[in-house]
């Protein structure tokens, strides 16, 4: 079938759902009371945030708002929006002091590249929502959707860290089309997107393509095209799907566990054995 955007179509009812189902399951598994969750007030958080409310009622969902001193103050008026409409308790901590510490400790160079000190702030937000998770008994619900793991766009052990992830499955793309069934604000689904961590970042300067070329770059390689046919079907250079195929394979280490090396291992009935290649 040739790429285009009914290739991304789902059914937000059956979706919701499924997702709803899954965000409760896990929670009852795990024996916590509920969940924490970083309220951004992007698209993403705002749908996990429904989903959960959804599944487990709104006073089992704690918001954590976090912003430091270079967020967009609008971006934590549209967190209090999505508070206010799911009826979510919340928290707005200012976690500047943090990370200025964390500034000062690690003696910071000015020259060095905005995506260090933006991945201690994405980190600082992980130490955060633990806290309170840990503190509340309950899960971190991640909000990281399948475009941005698959390309590994996130901060590892930062926002990349969660115990459960019900959009990790859906594309920026589909997540826009929940974010429509959930009647998440209009503002909210149509905003620029951005991970705030430095003034003037947005998702797609930093990736090289739009969310709707970049979904369907990925579903064709998800369904064996190749990076010929799809640049062919979407009419773009081949440079750009290269260009993903190679954030792609080089952020798998991002997606993995560490990986661990095994020298040797044992059994009851067997002797050492040596792992094949060693």
């Amino acid at each position: 079938m040739k790429l285009s955007q009914d290739s991304l179509r789902i059914d937000p009812e059956f979706v919701e759902k499924r997702i709803v189902k899954f965000i409760r399951a896990k929670v009852i598994d795990a024996g916590f009371s509920g969940v924490v969750i970083g309220l951004s007030g992007g698209i993403d958080s705002s749908v996990v945030a429904a989903l959960c409310v959804r599944a487990l009622g709104s006073d089992k969902v704690l918001g954590l708002m976090l912003p430091e001193k270079d967020s967009e103050p609008s971006d934590v008026k549209d967190a209090l929006k999505i508070a206010e409409q799911f009826n979510i308790p919340y928290k707005i901590i200012d976690v500047s002091p943090i990370i200025n510490a964390c500034k000062v400790t690690y003696v910071e160079d000015a020259a060095d590249p905005p995506m260090i000190v933006g991945n201690v702030k994405a980190r600082v937000r992980m130490i955060t929502l633990y806290y309170y998770a840990n503190k509340l008994r309950r899960l971190v619900v991640g909000t990281s959707n399948k475009s941005e793991i698959l390309i590994g766009y996130f901060t590892k052990f930062g926002d990349g860290a969660s115990d459960i992830l019900p959009i990790g499955d859906l594309y920026k793309t589909q997540v826009r089309q929940l974010a429509d069934y959930l009647n998440i604000p209009r503002e909210i689904i149509d905003k620029i997107p951005t991970a705030g961590l430095w003034k003037g970042q947005t998702d797609e300067s930093e990736i090289g393509v739009p969310y709707s070329v970049l979904d369907l770059i990925l579903y064709g390689l998800e369904h064996w095209k190749n990076e010929s046919e799809i640049a062919e079907e979407l009419q773009i250079p081949i440079e750009k799907v290269n260009r993903i195929v190679e954030m792609w394979r080089r952020s798998e280490h991002k997606r993995i566990g560490p990986v661990i090396f095994k020298i040797a291992y044992r059994t009851p009935s067997l002797d050492w054995r040596v792992p094949l290649g060693l």
